[in-house]
């Protein structure tokens, strides 16, 4: 076997590892114990389960950082690793992990880092990486809503101030606090005692209440979770295409694979003729 066969072959064999269930779960596994021990560390614990901790987070650390290097390593075009967002977000978070926590100015950015290394399970995991996109793909229609519902507090809120200004300050008194009253309002949080205080003053104005939370909890609540689950949908559809052509094209790899071979085992037999 020549070099670059054997090359070839660990090669595949790393890339396999790497690609297992078995390794992904493990990778799994330890980024919750990675979590466990950065919520362990809140709490007030004997010297030798701190310093158990410590060890435990530096072996997490450089599996981190191995892991990591392998993904690379097995990553057959070198240049396009860093075009995946997730690959730098994973990165950023490994490198950091690095810094030492001691007393120096960076001890609160790798404490936060060692925080984020939960959030490595969105990138391990493809249904959360999956959720993630569709929902960073449904903010800007998201922001359209957004922006409406801040059209419909400032319209809610300066009547608000206007009509009810007199009867509590606190909670009408200009059109800032009137608009976070309306959030109040919005989340069901004692809602109905800023109603009933109205109306004892304006029996008519439960009109007012009802028509805003009508407005806000169940139409533009429900245009954004439409919003949210069209993308969702999109990506599916875009997920299974794209699985469904992975799936083609390996298995036109395979059959070039298999017609090289007959190729080759025909030149053979042609050369002992």
């Amino acid at each position: 076997m020549t070099t670059a066969a054997r090359s070839q072959t660990w090669f595949d064999t790393i890339k396999r590892i790497e690609r297992s269930v078995w390794f992904q779960s493990f990778i799994i596994s330890i980024i919750i114990v990675a979590a466990l021990t950065v919520g362990a560390k809140t709490y007030p614990l004997p010297y030798s389960a701190e310093l158990v901790i410590n060890y435990l987070d530096s072996f997490i650390t450089f599996f981190f950082l191995a892991e990591i290097s392998l993904r690379f390593i097995t990553c057959e075009r070198k240049r396009a690793f860093f075009k995946d967002p997730w690959n730098i977000f994973d990165t950023v978070i490994v490198i950091g992990s690095l810094v030492p926590i001691s007393n120096t100015d960076m001890v609160l950015v790798a404490r936060l880092l060692r925080v984020l290394r939960v959030l490595r399970l969105v990138s391990i995991i493809p249904d959360l990486r999956m959720l993630i996109n569709a929902l960073m793909k449904a903010i800007p229609k998201m922001g359209y809503i957004a922006l409406l519902m801040f059209i419909l507090f400032y319209i809610f809120g300066a009547a608000g101030a206007i009509f009810f200004g007199h009867i509590n300050d606190d909670l009408w008194g200009d059109i800032a606090i009137s608009m976070l009253t309306l959030f109040r309002i919005a989340t069901f949080e004692d809602w109905t005692d800023v109603m009933y205080e109205t109306m004892e003053v304006y029996p008519l104005s439960w009109i007012y209440y009802v028509i805003f939370i009508f407005l806000t909890a169940f139409v533009f609540l429900n245009m954004m979770v439409g919003v949210v689950l069209e993308v969702m949908s999109r990506e599916t559809t875009v997920e299974e295409h794209q699985h469904q052509e992975d799936h083609h094209q390996a298995l036109v790899d395979q059959i070039t694979q298999l017609q090289q071979q007959v190729q080759a085992l025909s030149d053979k037999l042609d050369r002992k003729d």
